[in-house]
């Protein structure tokens, strides 16, 4: 089993008189994980699986009473897919308050539909954490080094969802199935979403322009729609776990781009799968494209997991002068270019008028030879 960087974080958590709420994508293996913490814990259990609509029903807008008959003797309740369960905030906040002695893990795949529903009822009763596809780290506590460095290509490829690792023969099956409706399920379900196709055209083109500012008049003008109904669908997306947004970095220099962004994949399969490309490297035109979505994506599970409050940036000017990746850290920045090729990361120098205009920590060439030192802590 992958070790998960979030196992202790949680059982340090466990029975403090407070929700446990772990959100992520689809498939990134939250039940999994409690399944393996509850492993070790001999309390009665009860598990409750959202996507039924008989325990949707079960939780939708109970009493106190009804809810002590559905718990029982039970000491730990997990909760999967909170976010299809109408007024869950409340049924939460009903056993918190009154059932102090149960311990409440709850997962669910949209931050949109579950921190709606959570964030009032559950101030200052929930403890929340983010959950990602395999980190780099996660890799390394469970193949070790020589695992890690051996499956870089596949990652870059094919991604890291715990069921692309553990059965990568099937890998590009199984992408094409998660990639499907299937890991957009819950934004699929949103009265706001009335245009699936439109949906698709729009991931293609996302796809596409990985490491590339986007404009969402032009995505409008591609997709046949307005940049407002591309806006909403980029914003749901994000929510569902599916894409992130960086915007760009400015504060001093006349010329930097005010309002750009670039927008990434969490992870390089779901990418693949929707442009049905698995080709390997060598026979690629995108490889640039592919190392800069995974070292993003995996130094921001890194921060996260780390507990590190990282501001994530890109950086451009008027005259094409950029930096592929900053953080902006308790006011500390850290500098990166990302480079597939060895003899172009020689070459990477910082912008001079970056260097005069911030008090710039750190500048570093990311290469896959060195890639690691900024990943592992």
């Amino acid at each position: 089993m992958i070790q998960r960087k979030l196992t202790q974080t949680i059982n340090n958590r466990l029975f403090k008189g407070k929700a446990i709420i772990i959100v992520g994508a689809r498939q990134v293996g939250k039940t999994s994980l409690m399944s393996n913490i509850i492993s070790h814990h001999k309390e009665p259990i009860l598990s409750l699986n959202c996507d039924d609509p008989e325990v949707r029903a079960m939780l939708s807008g109970v009493n106190l009473s009804n809810l002590r008959l559905l718990i029982g003797k039970h000491k730990i309740v997990i909760i999967d897919e909170a976010q299809r369960v109408d007024g869950i905030g409340l049924t939460l906040k009903l056993i918190t308050d009154n059932i102090p002695d149960v311990q409440l893990l709850v997962t669910g795949s949209s931050s949109l539909e579950l921190r709606n529903r959570l964030d009032e009822p559950l101030t200052g009763r929930k403890f929340e954490y983010t959950m990602f596809p395999v980190s780099t780290a996660e890799l390394l506590d469970t193949y070790g080094l020589l695992g890690v460095k051996q499956t870089l290509e596949n990652r870059l490829i094919f991604g890291s969802y715990p069921d692309i690792i553990t059965h990568s023969d099937d890998a590009a099956e199984l992408l094409t199935n998660l990639s499907g409706s299937y890991l957009y399920r819950d934004l699929l379900s949103l009265d706001d979403i009335r245009r699936p196709v439109l949906l698709e055209k729009l991931l293609v083109a996302l796809a596409l322009q990985v490491g590339s500012e986007v404009s969402f008049n032009e995505l409008a003008q591609t997709t046949g729609t307005d940049s407002k109904t591309v806006e909403k669908y980029i914003n749901l997306l994000s929510k569902c776990f599916v894409i992130f947004q960086l915007s760009a970095y400015n504060r001093n220099v006349r010329t930097e781009l005010k309002r750009g962004k670039k927008i990434y994949f969490y992870d390089n399969g779901i990418r693949n799968a929707i442009l049905q490309n698995f080709s390997p490297l060598n026979l690629r035109q995108d490889v640039g494209a592919l190392w800069e979505n995974f070292f993003i994506s995996e130094r921001i599970k890194a921060n996260h997991y780390a507990h590190r409050h990282a501001k994530s940036y890109f950086w451009r000017t008027t005259q094409q002068q950029e930096i592929d990746y900053i953080e902006d850290c308790d006011g500390k920045i850290d500098a990166f270019e990302l480079k597939w090729n060895k003899r172009a990361a020689a070459k990477a120098r910082m912008p001079e008028i970056f260097t005069k205009s911030y008090d710039v920590a750190s500048f570093s060439a990311v290469t896959p030879d060195n890639y690691l030192q900024f990943l592992i802590d």
